[in-house]
């Protein structure tokens, strides 16, 4: 603050000698001295925050720079069902994901540096639970996910809305939403669409590798219900009702449309791809199945495996496959048996699998968003599912700035790539909760 110094002012006071005789001033009354009223405290005033620096420009350094500032919202990973698999016959887990680990696409370290912010956990039942504890499985499995959580719980959180995974990233925590991998857990009581919601449920992929009781599958040749099961109709509006999103991941391409008819609500495919690339593969969608899901207002979620990513890749690792089989027969062994692992990690490392890349991972991207625009894509990388056909530079959840690295150098900028790492799937979320908050 700048000081001013004291100004001085001289009276001049001029003196007439016609000027009247002074009258006297009578002494001046002795009064008592007025309060000085307390002065307050002053508060120091609080620093203020220094502007965030601008986002760097280069697509290399802005790239990591956009994974920790947006929310990136994974489709489909299947922690659950890695962890339960390498559990000690007590169910105790033996990896302990909150540190780095030596397998698998996941863990909470590679999470942070790839700024992942809320993979949804797949409660993945197989298929051949159908009929027989389908119930009793998703129970195991989401009781393992809440019990990462409550170890954890300065870096996990578990999230049953948009709100709490916006919450959470604040904090710094990476959130576990679930989604269930195959509706047999319902084991044909409609009941237990609410009562999962209960548990935490906020997708249902309808069915997996074979037809189910809700819907036929895009692996299964026997198209039993002809698309949706009566039963699966009741579940479609069910799930509507309480506030769980329909996956049509997996779904036979009659299912698909029936669902869409059923629908009130925005649908998702947590986990496929662009049948584009892969042409006459059931499995990923169409174009024409793209264009009617954007408009009802879904998205879909591009898987990483490299099989999903291109033809050619999915026919050379089937014949890497085969070859793999032969030298283990040759060995007389199979794929199960324990000396099996030792000697298929040196037949292996020299003869590595194809695989994809992250390029054509963005070039899946780009093909939907040349179909229907840029609010209707989204990832789902099937980490931890697809076994070791991730593609080069996608390999684990460290990786997502590769992916927005490439994205970002063909053209596509902050506010559609924030949209695609997971402002796309929260905006179909949150349609589903305000659908099911209806009277």
């Amino acid at each position: 603050m700048r000081w001013i110094g004291p100004l001085a002012s001289l009276l001049l006071l001029a003196c007439d000698a016609r000027a009247p005789a002074p009258v006297p001033v009578p002494p001046p009354v002795e009064r008592a001295p007025e309060p000085v009223a307390a002065l307050e405290p002053t508060t120091p005033a609080e620093p203020s925050t220094p502007p965030e620096p601008a986002p760097p420009t280069d697509p290399a350094a802005l790239a990591p720079w956009l994974t920790e500032h947006a929310i990136i919202v994974d489709g489909h990973v299947d922690l659950p069902w890695r962890l339960s698999k390498s559990a000690a016959k007590d169910g105790s887990l033996t990896e302990d994901v909150t540190q780095r680990t030596a397998a698998g696409d996941f863990d909470w370290p590679r999470a942070r540096q790839g700024g992942l912010d809320a993979p949804f956990m797949s409660i993945y039942v197989a298929s051949s639970f159908e009929g027989k504890g389908a119930k009793a499985e998703a129970e195991r499995l989401i009781a393992l996910v809440e019990g990462l959580a409550a170890a954890a719980p300065e870096k996990f959180a578990l999230a049953r809305s948009p709100a709490d995974i916006r919450s959470n990233a604040k904090m710094g925590l990476v959130s576990l939403p679930l989604g269930m991998e195959n509706g047999a857990p319902l084991e044909g009581e409609l009941g237990n669409v609410a009562y999962f919601h209960g548990r935490g449920i906020r997708y249902i992929t309808l069915t997996h590798a074979k037809d189910n009781h809700i819907s036929d599958s895009s692996f299964d040749t026997h198209h039993t219900h002809k698309g949706l099961s009566a039963f699966g109709k009741q579940v479609v509006a069910e799930m509507n009702r309480v506030g769980i999103m329909v996956d049509v991941s997996h779904v036979s391409d009659q299912a698909f449309w029936q669902v869409l008819e059923q629908s009130k609500v925005p649908v998702i495919a947590s986990h496929s791809s662009c049948r584009h690339f892969t042409p006459g593969w059931e499995r990923n969608m169409s174009d024409e199945m793209i264009r009617a899901l954007a408009e009802r207002g879904g998205v879909v979620m591009i898987n990483f495996g490299s099989g999903f990513l291109d033809a050619a890749v999915r026919k050379q690792r089937d014949q890497h496959e085969a070859a793999l089989t032969k030298h283990l027969r040759k060995a007389k062994l199979r794929a199960d048996d324990e000396a099996a692992a030792e000697v298929t990690a040196a037949w292996l490392a020299e003869h590595p699998a194809p695989r994809a890349t992250v390029e054509q991972v963005a070039d899946h991207v780009e093909h939907v968003i040349a179909l229907v625009g840029v609010d209707h894509v989204g990832l789902g990388s099937d980490f931890d599912g697809v076994g070791d056909s991730l593609p080069a530079g996608l390999r684990d959840v460290s990786e997502y700035p590769n992916l927005v690295r490439v994205l970002l150098e063909r053209g596509h900028d902050r506010v559609a790539i924030e949209k695609l790492l997971g402002g796309n799937v929260l905006r179909v979320w949150e349609a589903v909760e305000r659908h099911a908050a209806r009277p």
